[in-house]
């Protein structure tokens, strides 16, 4: 599981230690003196591949000029053998190191032997974490922002299993509350006027307005007749959700399989209050002493327990003084618990039942004040919500056709459904397209440039570099060259600034899966395969691979090659295909 880019750094880092301790012991530089400096990779290749602080770090303790530390440590640094060829003082004394051939070499023959396991890590130590997403209440189709969170729920939890966590993927079903009682209401309303006719009875104004509900109240007539109209209200609305739930969540199930999301579990509310399980673990919170009872309801000290945790995160008294907080009902005044408190019980089924270390919820932006409620409420059961409770919040999606924004309105029930947008667009465009920002910010969806064919269209122009390679190897083959194995090729031929670039650029790949993991942003794998492609496009077009001398093909073959695995690798993370043929 190699970062070469780490490995790097940390060689130069290693290389320059040893210098100055020989140097110490020379007696050009004094003993004994802890430096703690930095390497980094300069912005301009031009100052080398990495940079050194240490001269500049150790110059106060040693009392001595920045320069003339950088001149005993490149006087007794060895870099043979090393992924270095040279060094150079740079500016005030930065330590400027060129990478060699080694660490070119090494690109290939890592991506070569590690595969589809190219990219990953340890850095997760096998921490057991859930991340819940896309969860849409089950009243009706999936729609737009269903499709952004889908897309960065799946492929996040893709990236974190790469870098070293045990991750489950979960879909929460939404079949207890008020919505569901809203979604039996407006069926109910539908099926009174398929049979006594529109006019003659009304519709519900906060109802579900959507075509769907009235195909829901005709599939129900079908198969249950015209009678219902006789039976108690209660039974006949129950009759009624727990139909329109056997027809939704297949259709949500097909719709995410439809875009490449499988999940491990889709757990139902519903088990929660079956179970006892809301009941218990709101019972826990008033033993714990954080619930009191007015106006015949009970009610959880939100406030106490936000301060307590805001304290605690280095707010100061006066600052929480200033909040508005407000206390939140967990057991209605008619015996019914919350949406929260189900919440509550829901995620304290994930951290203590079933253990996860950390639980990543997928929410929209519009639920930004419940995060730290719901991480106080677990700290209230000792659960540390605090720390395991992650919400990874996502702005709005604007949907953009011929260059203006596609108006879309859920209460009207025009809202643009997932199944919609698939039959209009690739699932790989959509899923590339969706992933395309950071969650934090808004995305406009342009939908003429998902279908275009061009370089504009980005996944279209990381498709087609691979398309390309494949397409090259393929004609090489017929000429009778094959790919030949990484330790066959000499990589100190690729002298080229595109060869070199493109090398750096596939030794990217780790890194970019360990930061994305850190920030809970997969939309650097985005980012890092469209300056892959660009890398390898203006490689391709720069340096031809069916040259005479054979060494050199068959460097630059491997090189093509070894991009061809590693876009491959990259798509795959994303859930997007990556076709031979364009």
């Amino acid at each position: 599981m190699s970062n070469l880019i780490q490995a790097a750094k940390e060689e130069a880092a290693a290389l320059t230690q040893r210098a100055y301790e020989k140097a110490a012991a020379a007696g050009v530089l004094p003993g004994g003196v802890e430096v703690s400096a930095t390497v980094e990779i300069p912005k301009d290749a031009a100052h080398g591949d990495y940079a050194s602080s240490f001269a500049m770090a150790g110059a106060r303790a040693m009392h001595m000029a920045p320069r003339a530390i950088a001149q005993a440590i490149c006087d007794h640094l060895e870099l043979e053998g090393s992924f270095f060829q040279k060094a150079e003082i740079a500016g005030p004394g930065f330590l400027n190191f060129t990478l060699g051939p080694k660490w070119y070499g090494q690109v290939m023959t890592e991506v070569e032997a590690e595969g589809k396991d190219y990219g990953c890590s340890d850095v997760g130590h096998g921490e057991k974490v859930m991340v819940e997403f896309v969860s849409a209440n089950p009243t009706g189709p999936m729609h737009m922002g269903n499709a952004r969170g889908g897309v960065l729920g799946d492929t996040l939890a893709n990236v974190l299993h790469m870098a070293g966590y045990d991750t489950w993927k979960e879909f929460y079903v939404n079949d207890a509350g008020n919505q569901i009682h809203k979604f039996a209401v407006s069926i109910d309303a539908r099926y009174h006027q398929l049979l006594l006719g529109e006019e003659n009875f009304p519709f519900p104004e906060d109802g579900y307005h959507g075509d769907d509900i009235k195909e829901l109240a005709a599939g129900f007539r079908a198969e249950q007749g015209d009678g219902w109209l006789d039976k108690p209200e209660a039974e006949r609305q129950e009759a009624m959700a727990q139909f329109g739930l056997s027809v939704n969540v297949p259709k949500m199930k097909e719709d995410l399989r439809r875009y490449h999301i499988e999940y491990d579990e889709w757990f139902f509310e519903s088990t929660l209050h079956e179970s006892g399980y809301v009941a218990e673990t709101v019972g826990m919170l008033a033993d714990k002493g954080w619930t009191y009872e007015k106006d015949g309801a009970l009610w959880l000290n939100t406030t106490e327990l936000l301060k307590k945790k805001y304290l605690a995160e280095g707010k100061s008294q006066e600052q929480v003084d200033k909040l508005d907080l407000k206390d939140d009902v967990l057991r209605r005044a008619n015996g019914f618990y919350t949406y929260f408190a189900a919440d509550i019980a829901y995620h304290r089924n994930k951290l203590e039942k079933r253990g996860f270390d950390k639980a990543i919820n997928i929410w929209g932006a519009d639920h930004h004040g419940h995060v730290a409620r719901l991480q106080a409420a677990l700290d209230g059961l000792g659960l540390d919500g605090s720390h395991r409770l992650v919400v990874v919040l996502m702005q709005l999606v604007n949907l953009l056709q011929d260059g203006k924004p596609v108006r879309m309105s859920k209460r009207s029930g025009k809202a643009i459904a997932l199944h919609d947008l698939l039959d209009e667009i690739s699932v790989d465009a959509a899923r590339y397209f969706f992933n395309a920002r950071t969650s934090t910010s808004p995305l406009d969806f342009d939908l003429d440039l998902a279908v275009r064919e061009d370089a504009d269209n980005p996944v279209y122009y990381v498709q087609y570099a691979h398309a390309r390679i494949c397409s090259m190897v393929r004609k090489m083959a017929e000429e009778g060259v094959a790919v030949p194995a990484a330790g066959a090729v000499d990589a100190s031929l690729l002298v080229e600034p595109e060869e070199k670039a493109l090398l750096k650029a596939l030794s990217e790949l780790p890194e970019e899966i360990r930061l994305a993991a850190r920030d809970y942003d997969p939309s650097r794998i985005n980012r890092y395969l469209v300056d892959l492609a660009g890398s390898f496009h203006r490689f391709y077009n720069t340096c031809r691979c069916m040259v005479e001398d054979t060494a050199l093909r068959d460097a630059r073959l491997k090189l093509a090659d070894t991009t061809r695995a590693v876009i491959a690798q990259g798509l795959d993370l994303l859930g997007v295909t990556a076709p031979e043929k364009m």
